[in-house]
Formats: structure tokens, C-alpha cells, sequence
């Protein structure tokens, strides 16, 4: 399911919202991009020992799965990588409104899932699982009686692009101006020779 790119203003309302998840300290691989403590997401050390606050252990391997099938990896990581399905899990755990629509949901795709092929959405073929999601994806493919489909598939996709984009893989994968505006090491005093500022203009010291 490629092509979940966003502009920057739908970043910056992602970003927003994603920031409450940011002190959360039980992610295992989720790591909010926009944090002061920036590390290149390659020395981040990440481990797989995450135990879901919101969805069933059933229900979080599911989530993995479609949030990995909407950004997959390719030449760069995706979903998976960035540990959206984590970031799902909390922001779910932590927001009423949403909590229904997403359970149903879950046990709305799997009982199609064995209507369609006598097996969980989990237990089928890659190719299978992508076919399911093509026809609640793409109004070219709509069919009738999948409309509860849609409707999941529209809400998890919003969420597992805002916690890719807001994670440091997406945000770095975005070349984000959040990342590149971030020192590594404190800046030193552009006036070597005048550290006290004893001649600097007063008026243009004010303007800065």
C-alpha cells in the first residue's frame, strides 16, 4: 500500500498529536522523531519486548501486520521498523473515542478474512492479505457489503501514517526541518572575539 506520503501541514498537525506519546517509557521500538535527544535512528538501540496496553496480544500482532502492509519496507524501513504498531496501541489505549471503532474493526477484517479464505487476516498469504486491503483501499475496487471495511481500513491507514511520520525513521525518511534544525552539539559563539559582547550594537542585539 504505497504512497502514504504527507505534506508538511499534515505533518506538523501529526506531530502535534503524536507528542503525548513521546515521554510514554514502555516503546521498544517507537521513537518520537521530534524529541530534543536526537540520535540517528541507526544507533538506536531497539529490542522487541513490547507487551501492548490496549490490544489483546491477537489484536497487536494484527495491527503489525496491516501497519507493515501500508508503509512496507522497501528501499528504506517502514512501518515495522519504526514500531508503529506500538505507537497504534498507545495512542488507542489512550483515547476513548477510537477504542470500539478499532476492536471492531480488527474483528470485522478477520471474519471476512475466513468468509473469504477459512483463515484469520494473520494466517493468509501476503498476496492475500494485500488483495483484502486493495478492495477497502481503492474506490476502483470497492465492493458491496465491505463498506465496515472501508471505514477501518481509512482509520487505521490516518493513524499508521501519523505514527510513521512522527517517528524518527519517518521523519528522517521526510528529511524533516524538525531533524535538520537539530544540533548535535550545543553551537558555539559566533563573536570569538568578543565574548563578553562588550561591543556589540546594542539596537541589533535587541533585534536578534
Amino acid at each position: 500500500m504505497g504512497g502514504q506520503g504527507i505534506d508538511r501541514r499534515e505533518a506538523l498537525r501529526y506531530i502535534a498529536m503524536a507528542s503525548v506519546a513521546a515521554n510514554h517509557p514502555g516503546f521498544s521500538r517507537w521513537n518520537f522523531g521530534g524529541s530534543a535527544n536526537y540520535l540517528p535512528s541507526q544507533s538506536i538501540q531497539q529490542n522487541t519486548d513490547y507487551r501492548p496496553i490496549f490490544f489483546t496480544l491477537d489484536e497487536f500482532q494484527l495491527i503489525d501486520v496491516l501497519t507493515d502492509l501500508i508503509i512496507p519496507e522497501d528501499e528504506s524501513p517502514g512501518a515495522r521498523a519504526a514500531g508503529v504498531s506500538e505507537f497504534l496501541d498507545f495512542m488507542v489505549a489512550n483515547d476513548k473515542s477510537i477504542q470500539v471503532a478499532f476492536r471492531d474493526g480488527l474483528r470485522w477484517l478477520d471474519a471476512h478474512s475466513v468468509r473469504l479464505y477459512s483463515q484469520n487476516y494473520v494466517q493468509l498469504t501476503k498476496e492475500q492479505q494485500n488483495r483484502i486491503l486493495r478492495h477497502l483501499a481503492y474506490r476502483e475496487n470497492y465492493r458491496p457489503r465491505e463498506e465496515e471495511g472501508r471505514i477501518f481500513f481509512s482509520l487505521i491507514r490516518r493513524y499508521t501514517v501519523m505514527g510513521f511520520y512522527t517517528s524518527q525513521i519517518g521523519m528522517e525518511e521526510l528529511d524533516s526541518p524538525f531533524l535538520r534544525n537539530v544540533y548535535l552539539e550545543p553551537p558555539g559563539c559566533p563573536h570569538v572575539d568578543d565574548r563578553e559582547h562588550l561591543n556589540l550594537d546594542r539596537e541589533k542585539a535587541v533585534d536578534r
